[in-house]
């Protein structure tokens, strides 16, 4: 009987070995997809834009300006500048709007405060991009109309200005939601020290709390920089879709994805053109994973200083 029950335990506790064995093969092959998705995008977009890559030098496709399919001569500057622009335009809008909100909600305001402001984070995090891009045509057009006016430019309103500002709204609660569970998440007896040694609330901020959240803040405003970069349908409305370099915010731009978005389903009978096309995406791609990496660098750099 004895050897009954011990024959049945080591058979119980075989059987939940290769439970947790098959178990944990299960998570690794779902981690390794993840891991390796990236380089299927990659690797898909690249076989799709091979033809445009192949009859083309890769500095003529990044590097000129002039964008006419029917001659065969496709100038992705324009598309890749004004990417750039906008997306760097609404960060510089976020960084003080999205730092001095989180500080102010998680340093001086009350716990009421972040109560009643994580439901209005979430619902402008969850409204559709392209009410963002009617509200855009409605109120930041006419915005952008009047304020070129104050410089002595004339516009229609449709411009990189115009295609900041709306995303801007769209990535603030994005970046807003990270900083502040950066913030909460710093142990409050390095601000106790702090005070207690004399130094005022600014200057605890200051030098202790914002130099020990440095690398999440930059991580914040990587992701948004990333998110920024993607939008399509908002821009789109906005921006103008102008094909030429923009030399001011207040000039029109015609942005990667507002390529893509515009022009994708009617040039699919057209395989250099639909080569092209895929060649934006993985541009976009590209520039996405290096502003990533190049925020991962940094964050490394500033965690030995933090």
């Amino acid at each position: 009987m004895n050897l009954l029950k011990l024959k049945n335990k080591i058979l119980s506790g075989l059987y939940r070995k290769w439970i947790d064995r098959i178990n944990e093969a299960w998570m690794f092959v779902f981690l390794l997809l993840i891991i390796i998705l990236p380089f299927i995008l990659a690797a898909g977009l690249y076989l799709k834009s091979y033809l445009i890559i192949s009859e083309n030098h890769l500095s003529d496709l990044l590097f000129t300006d002039i964008w006419k399919p029917a001659e065969n001569k496709f100038g992705f500057a324009p598309f890749i500048i004004s990417s750039v622009w906008v997306s760097l335009s609404a960060l510089v809008l976020a960084v003080p709007v999205c730092l001095l909100s989180s500080i102010y909600i998680t340093q001086y305001a009350r716990s009421s405060v972040l109560k009643l402001m994580q439901p209005v984070i979430d619902i402008l995090a969850g409204i559709p991009s392209v009410i963002y891009g009617v509200w855009g045509v409605l109120m930041i057009v006419p915005f952008s109309v009047k304020a070129a006016e104050w410089f002595g430019i004339h516009t229609t309103g449709y411009n990189i200005f115009s295609g900041a500002l709306v995303l801007l709204v769209m990535i603030i609660p994005f970046i807003l939601n990270i900083l502040i569970e950066i913030f909460r998440i710093i142990p409050e007896e390095l601000s106790e020290a702090s005070l207690s040694l004399g130094a005022t609330k600014w200057e605890t901020i200051k030098f202790v709390l914002l130099r020990k959240a440095l690398p999440g803040i930059v991580s914040a405003f990587g992701l948004g920089l990333s998110r920024a970069f993607g939008e399509t349908i908002a821009v789109l409305m906005v921006v103008g879709n102008v094909i030429k370099i923009p030399h001011n915010i207040f000039d029109a731009g015609y942005p990667l994805p507002a390529l893509i978005a515009n022009n994708y389903g009617e040039m699919l009978s057209i395989p250099k053109y639909d080569s092209a096309l895929m060649f934006a995406a993985l541009i976009l791609l590209a520039v996405i994973l290096v502003f990533n990496f190049a925020s991962r660098v940094l964050i490394m750099r500033l965690e030995r200083y933090a």
